[in-house]
């Protein structure tokens, strides 16, 4: 029975699949590198607790015992030695993940699963990377991860019947909806999401229209909740990019990154996080600093 999480990594996902971990019952440990970073998540941690009690989705009591179910910790090789599921949140890049997996293969026990919160990287790989790829998966988390009702659960090559059924089972008690699928570049979300978000880059590149205008098309005449520049920006363009990198190497010339993303990424416009992306957020980001 699952009962100690470890989130590996206190990133915007990281810390979102903290919290549900924790609101699902689970003594969960976020670990990062830096005890700044560390600081910085449990505080946008506590912001999602009190918001959380305050509209109702969560009860005072629920807050009270999940906020005793999780802890932080800068050491990842001694935290994971009693972990019975391992969900890394690393940047999306191989040299990165491989590290932290080393590490998780020579410390974590056994019994442990290890899952990665990835958007189209192969579990395939990343289970290459340890002596135990049958318990290696993908968990693909959406932002943000205490709204986004579902979890990409992705099967690698060697993944086994009985971790995708216990990697299930924990999403499930995180309060989420699951598919299971089996992997391939890209997944099924992130390769719509993908070309839409590409397209529109290409359309505003052409002159189509505003970026406003093209949003509000999709959001209207598709019934998407989130236009592709807004989602985009909500991501982050620098993740937009890499995402389409990896497709086009995969997949082929339907996914080359359009011009302008790539110059919007060069510019340092990469959305939300920077205060500007397709969209202007700097009076935002300013509000937010103040006391």
């Amino acid at each position: 029975m699952t009962q100690h999480i470890v989130v590996v990594g206190s990133g915007v996902m990281g810390r979102g699949i903290a919290y549900v971990s924790a609101v699902g019952g689970f003594r969960t440990t976020l670990v990062d590198i830096k005890q700044e970073q560390l600081d910085h998540a449990k505080s946008e941690i506590q912001g999602i607790f009190e918001k959380g009690v305050e509209r109702g989705k969560i009860t005072g009591q629920e807050y009270m015992e999940a906020r005793e179910q999780l802890s932080y910790s800068t050491n990842l090789s001694i935290t994971v030695r009693d972990a019975d599921v391992v969900i890394e949140a690393v940047p999306e890049k191989a040299d990165i993940k491989r590290g932290v997996f080393e590490v998780l293969d020579a410390h974590a026990p056994d019994y442990c699963y290890l899952a990665t919160n990835t958007s189209t990287m192969s579990p395939t790989e990343i289970g290459s990377f340890t002596k135990r790829p049958e318990k290696v998966i993908a968990m693909h988390f959406f932002n943000p991860v205490h709204k986004m009702p579902l979890v990409e659960i992705v099967r690698g090559l060697e993944t086994s019947d009985e971790t995708a059924e216990v990697i299930e089972q924990v999403a499930r008690l995180m309060g989420k909806e699951t598919v299971v699928i089996n992997e391939f570049p890209g997944f099924v979300t992130s390769r719509i999401s993908a070309l839409v978000g590409n397209e529109a880059f290409y359309m505003l590149q052409e002159g189509l229209g505003s970026p406003e205008e093209i949003d509000k098309a999709i959001k209207l005449g598709l019934n998407y909740p989130m236009g592709p520049f807004e989602l985009g920006d909500l991501v982050g363009l620098d993740t937009r990019l890499n995402n389409l990198k990896y497709l086009h190497e995969k997949l082929g010339e339907k996914y080359r990154p359009a011009p302008l993303l790539e110059k919007y990424v060069k510019a340092g416009r990469l959305g939300r996080k920077s205060g500007r992306g397709v969209y202007d957020y700097s009076e935002t980001k300013e509000k937010e600093s103040r006391p």
